[in-house]
C-alpha cells in the first residue's frame, strides 16, 4: 500500500471572474502545500465559476477560460507551488472536427485539467451531461470521451466530473477497469433539501463498485437561484466515511489515505484501451511512492441538527442571499416589513446574510393595516437592530382612486386591493432607485404557486429569499431561528405574534388568507404533490385528497404561470422549484 495526502478545496468561485477565481485556486494551493498535501483538487468549473449556462456558447469566453488555465499553471510556479499537482475544472472546447448535428457550435466542453510544474499536463471532459431539473448541459456542452488516470506518488488516480458519478457506466466502469486506487470527482452539485444523505450513499456505492477510495469535492456559495453547500467527503474502497467537510463553509479538507500502489494489477486496462466508450488516458506525474510518514487524524464534520434539517435549509437561504447580494455589487437590501411572518423571516435572513447595518426596513401601512401589524414590524426592527422608516400609503391610494373617479374608472373589490399593493411596490422600487438597495420580494412558494400575490405589487423585488419555501416551512424556519437564538442566550429575532397570528394580506377589513386559500397545511400537501411530483387530478384524488380541493388548487396553479414568469429569482432549496426546474406553457388548456 502507498500513502497519499489529498486536499479538497471547497471554495466559492464567481461566474465570469477568471482573475478572482485563479486567485482562489492559488490560495488553496498555498494552504494545501502548508499542510503537506500531495494532490489538490478543486470543484467543477472552478476557473470560470458554475454554471456558465450560455456563456459556454461564446467563443471569447471559452478562449479566455483556456488561456486562464495556462496562466494559472504559470501562477502556481511563480508562487513556488509548481510541484504540487492541482486538478481544476474549466471551460474548454473539443479539438478536431466540429460538433455533430444537434450539438452546440464551437464544441465547448465541461473540462478538467491537471496542472503540474507550469504545464497543463492533462485535460479531459465530462462524459455524462445532465439535461434535467436545473441543468442544460446537453445544450451547452459536447461530451468527453476519455477517462484520465494520473499517477501521483505511485497511486493511480482516475478523474470524473459530477454527473459522471451519478450515472451508471462510462467513467465508473472505466475506473474499475483501470484498477485505479482513487476515484476523484469534481463537482458543482447544487443544494437540495435531503440531498446530502443521497450524495453520501451514492459515493459509498460507487466506491464499492469501482473497488477504490473515492474523493468528492464540491463548491460552496450562491449563484443566482442555485446554492452549493460543499459537503466534500472521502470514503474508502469499502464505502466507509473517512473525512467530511462542513456545509456552507469555505474550507480545505485534508485526508491521509492508504491506497493500492499502481502497476501491481496485471488486469488493469492500459493506456489507449477503450472501456464502455471511453479511452483510458494515463499520465505519470510522480511514479515513486512517498516515504512512510505519520498520518494526520482525518476529520469527519458531523451534520448539525441530526433530527431536523430545518437549520440546514436556513443556512442555505442565508448563503444564497449573501452571495447574490455580494456578487452583484449591492451594498444594502431593502425589505418592506408588514408585521407578518413572511417579511419577518425575509428580513431575518437578510440580517444574518449581510448584517443589520446593511438592512433597511420600510413600513407601508394602509387604511386596513392593524395596530398589531405596525407594532410587530417595529418590534422586528428593534430586536434585530436594523433601520426602519414608515411611509403611510393611504394618502397615495386616495389620490389614485380620486384620479380614477374623475376618469370615470372607479376601482372596487380586487382592483382596489391590488392598488394598495402596487402603491407599495412603486414606493420600494423608488427607494431602490434613489438609494441603491436590493429590494427583497417577501413572497413564499405557496403564494407563488397559487398566484396569491399582486403582480407589480407585493411581488416586486430583485431577489426573493423565501421563494422556494412553502408557507408551512416558513413557520418552521421562523420557529427554528428563534429557538436557535434562545439556545445561544440571545433574544429571538422574530416577534412571537408574527409567528402565531393568522396570516392576512390586510387589503380589506378583517381579511384572512383562508378567505381565498385552503388551510396552508392541506394546501401545501396538495401543492407539493402536484408541483413536486407532477401528479395529475386523478392521481391526487386517488391518493386521498378532496376532489374539490384538488380541482381548485390545480386551477389556481395553472392560471398563475404568467405571474411566475415575471417573478424575481430566489434561492432553490427543494428538489423542484418554480423557476428553472418547472417550465410549463402559459397558454395551456390541459387541466387534468
Amino acid at each position: 500500500m502507498a500513502q497519499l495526502r489529498i486536499a479538497l478545496a471547497q471554495v466559492n468561485p464567481t461566474v465570469g471572474d477568471l482573475e478572482g477565481n485563479r486567485s482562489i485556486v492559488v490560495d488553496a494551493a498555498r494552504q494545501a502545500r502548508e499542510r503537506g498535501a500531495h494532490l489538490l483538487a478543486l470543484p467543477e468549473m472552478v476557473v470560470t465559476g458554475y454554471p456558465v449556462e450560455d456563456l459556454a456558447l461564446r467563443n471569447s469566453f471559452v478562449s479566455a477560460s483556456v488561456k486562464s488555465v495556462h496562466r494559472l499553471a504559470a501562477d502556481l510556479v511563480a508562487e513556488g507551488l509548481g510541484d504540487l499537482p492541482v486538478v481544476v475544472g474549466f471551460l474548454s472546447r473539443r479539438e478536431g472536427p466540429g460538433a455533430r448535428y444537434g450539438q452546440p457550435a464551437g464544441a465547448p466542453q465541461n473540462a478538467v485539467a491537471v496542472l503540474y510544474r507550469g504545464e497543463v499536463a492533462l485535460t479531459s471532459a465530462k462524459h455524462h451531461l445532465p439535461n434535467y431539473g436545473v441543468f442544460d448541459e446537453f445544450r451547452n456542452f459536447v461530451p468527453g470521451d476519455t477517462l484520465p488516470v494520473v499517477r501521483v506518488r505511485g497511486v493511480d488516480v482516475a478523474i470524473a466530473v459530477c454527473e459522471d458519478l451519478w450515472q451508471e457506466g462510462g467513467p465508473v466502469t472505466a475506473t474499475r477497469a483501470a484498477r485505479a486506487g482513487l476515484l476523484l470527482s469534481l463537482n458543482g452539485s447544487p443544494y437540495e433539501r435531503h440531498k446530502d444523505d443521497v450524495r453520501l450513499e451514492l459515493c459509498r456505492r460507487r466506491a464499492r463498485e469501482v473497488g477504490a477510495a473515492l474523493a468528492y469535492v464540491n463548491m460552496v456559495g450562491g449563484q443566482d437561484e442555485l446554492v452549493f453547500e460543499g459537503d466534500s467527503l472521502v470514503v474508502d474502497a469499502e464505502g466507509e466515511l473517512v473525512a467530511r467537510a462542513p456545509q456552507f463553509t469555505e474550507t480545505l479538507l485534508v485526508a491521509d489515505l492508504e491506497l493500492p500502489e499502481a502497476g501491481r494489477d496485471p488486469r488493469a486496462a492500459r493506456d489507449g484501451d477503450v472501456v464502455d466508450g471511453l479511452t483510458i488516458v494515463r499520465h505519470t506525474v510522480s511514479a515513486d511512492t512517498v516515504e512512510p510518514y505519520e498520518p494526520l487524524e482525518n476529520v469527519v464534520t458531523p451534520r448539525p441538527d441530526p433530527l431536523s434539517d430545518v437549520g440546514e435549509v436556513y443556512r442555505a437561504l442565508v448563503t444564497g442571499l449573501r452571495d447574490y447580494t455580494a456578487k452583484n455589487g449591492f451594498a444594502s437590501v431593502l425589505v418592506a416589513i408588514s408585521g407578518g411572518i413572511d417579511s419577518a423571516l425575509a428580513a431575518t435572513i437578510a440580517v444574518d446574510a449581510v448584517g443589520a447595518d446593511r438592512v433597511h426596513g420600510v413600513l407601508l401601512p394602509s387604511a386596513h393595516s392593524s395596530d398589531h401589524s405596525i407594532t410587530d414590524a417595529e418590534e422586528l426592527a428593534r430586536r434585530q437592530g436594523f433601520a426602519a422608516r414608515t411611509i403611510a400609503i393611504a394618502p397615495m391610494v386616495d389620490a389614485f382612486e380620486a384620479a380614477t373617479e374623475k376618469a370615470e374608472a372607479r376601482l372596487g373589490g380586487l382592483a382596489a386591493e391590488n392598488l394598495q399593493a402596487r402603491v407599495r411596490g412603486t414606493l420600494v422600487m423608488a427607494l431602490s432607485n434613489e438609494e441603491g438597495h436590493l429590494v427583497l420580494a417577501t413572497g413564499n412558494k405557496s403564494e407563488a404557486a397559487t398566484g396569491y400575490s399582486t403582480l407589480y405589487g407585493d411581488s416586486v423585488g430583485g431577489f426573493a429569499p423565501i421563494k422556494d419555501c412553502w408557507k408551512t416551512l416558513v413557520w418552521e424556519l421562523s420557529r427554528w431561528r428563534n429557538a436557535e437564538a434562545s439556545r445561544q442566550g440571545e433574544t429571538p429575532p422574530i416577534p412571537e405574534n408574527s409567528i402565531g397570528k393568522p396570516p392576512s394580506a390586510e387589503l380589506r377589513p378583517d381579511q384572512l388568507d383562508t378567505d381565498s386559500l385552503p388551510d396552508y397545511t392541506m394546501l401545501d400537501a396538495v401543492l407539493d404533490a402536484y408541483i413536486g411530483t407532477d401528479k395529475g387530478e386523478a392521481e391526487l384524488i386517488f391518493a386521498g385528497y378532496d376532489p374539490e380541493l384538488v380541482r381548485k388548487v390545480i386551477r389556481l396553479v395553472d392560471r398563475a404561470e404568467y405571474k411566475r414568469r415575471q417573478s424575481a429569482p430566489g434561492t432553490k432549496i427543494s428538489a423542484r422549484n418554480l423557476g428553472r426546474d418547472r417550465r410549463l406553457p402559459i397558454t395551456n388548456r390541459w387541466t387534468v
